[in-house]
């Protein structure tokens, strides 16, 4: 057994000395030796793993981080890919995002915290497209944020929609970041954002977006929202045209004139409900994500596991349940008509709008167009063919090639 046990560690000792894996210990050494005064406080442990035994783990801890080889357990979050760009990434020649786009580089677990990374353990170089993680008092919530690009050029601040995340507009994020200072809000309730025990409707959400707005010092932007967080954009303008430049709006979720008959039943239900346990499945998940766009294939299997990870990690939370009903709720519930009906207000928007919709969404159909420009019959839109609910992820250069000539007018 002894020479057996001497080959087996000379073997063991040579994989340990292969360049990628000293390459990728390097770098992760490195990097933690760059560690922010973040990591005071935060617990996480993220392991990188590059194929084979090419696998560490970051534990972060008691205000220190460090390194071990091999798969830690239950890890927070789970960054894989191949060995050069993982540690093209982690020296800064890379940006994650970037690869993370291009489908090089896989992100599961915790998503909001694979993005803070470069926040918690430096980068020696930071491209400025990247986003940066921050957290600030809105209107009595903790509010979490990413942010990139130039400042001092054109803001934009995109809105995400119900059950999604900041990271719902990664996409736009990272071209918009090109010449334009951009922002990425978890709304109220939702992601990293305080979950407050309260009706989430269009009124609240606006008023929050004007705390937000206040807190980080943009006095006006243009805002970008997808399904929920295009009728959050929409009630912004409509109450503080002041604050709003140019809108687009996404497959903005918009009141219902038709399909109202459960609408008493929907009142009796009470979102509070959901506090009791209620598990979801990862693969259930993912089958809802699939069915909203037209065709599935055309998004990463990357970004599908990372969006499906992303709400079963929120919605494992009583809050996160509580809320995501009661944001659900009131899109079902609103007027459509009356004083405080959508479509009786919506003539009363001054600010310059264009909507897209997808000829094949399954949640917000393309007839509300016609309604759009009943109410609206001078503002811009389009119907984009063979899409479905989220054309930031489902047509990403042809979304971004619209919001940017809308917002050069």
């Amino acid at each position: 057994m002894q020479p057996f046990a001497r080959i087996l560690g000379t073997l063991r000792r040579a994989a340990a000395s292969h360049p990628d894996e000293r390459a990728l210990e390097a770098a992760l050494r490195a990097r933690i030796a760059r560690a922010s005064a973040r990591i005071e406080r935060r617990r996480a442990r993220l392991v990188f793993d590059a194929g084979g035994t090419n696998v560490w783990t970051v534990d972060i801890k008691n205000g220190k981080a460090t390194l071990a080889r091999g798969r830690g357990s239950q890890p927070s979050a789970t960054i894989t890919s191949e060995p050069k760009t993982l540690v093209d990434v982690l020296e800064g020649r890379l940006a994650g995002l970037q690869a993370f786009l291009e489908g090089r580089l896989f992100m599961r677990g915790n998503i909001a915290l694979t993005l803070e990374l470069d926040d918690l353990l430096h980068p020696p170089n930071f491209d400025p497209r990247s986003p940066r993680v921050h957290r600030v008092n809105a209107d009595g919530l903790s509010s979490f944020y990413l942010e990139s690009g130039v400042r001092g050029k054109p803001p934009v601040v995109l809105i995400h929609g119900l059950g999604a995340t900041s990271a719902s507009f990664l996409p736009t994020q990272w071209d918009l970041a090109r010449d334009h200072h951009v922002f990425a809000v978890d709304l109220p309730g939702f992601g990293e954002t305080d979950k407050p025990l309260r009706p989430l409707d269009p009124e609240y959400f606006a008023r929050w977006l004007r705390a937000w707005m206040d807190a980080v010092g943009l006095r006006r932007a243009h805002l970008v929202g997808n399904s929920m967080g295009g009728r959050v954009a929409l009630e912004a303008a409509l109450t503080t045209p002041d604050r709003v430049d140019r809108l687009v709006l996404l497959a903005p979720s918009l009141a219902w004139r038709r399909y109202r008959f459960a609408a008493w039943l929907v009142r009796l239900l009470r979102p509070e409900i959901a506090a009791l346990p209620l598990r979801v499945v990862h693969g259930i998940v993912l089958g809802v994500l699939r069915a909203m766009f037209a065709r599935p294939e055309r998004v990463a299997d990357a970004a599908m596991n990372a969006a499906a990870d992303e709400f079963v990690r929120v919605f494992a939370t009583p809050r996160g349940r509580i809320a995501f009903f009661h944001a659900a709720r009131e899109i079902y519930l609103e007027d459509p008509h009356g004083t405080r009906g959508f479509w009786d207000r919506l003539p009363a928007l001054s600010r310059p709008a264009y909507f897209i919709f997808g000829d094949k969404d399954r949640l917000v159909p393309r007839a509300f167009l016609r309604h759009v420009r009943e109410a609206l019959p001078h503002t811009e839109w389009e119907v984009f063919h063979d899409c479905g609910h989220v054309p930031q992820f489902e047509f990403p250069e042809q979304t971004n090639a619209r919001i940017r000539a809308f917002f050069a007018k």
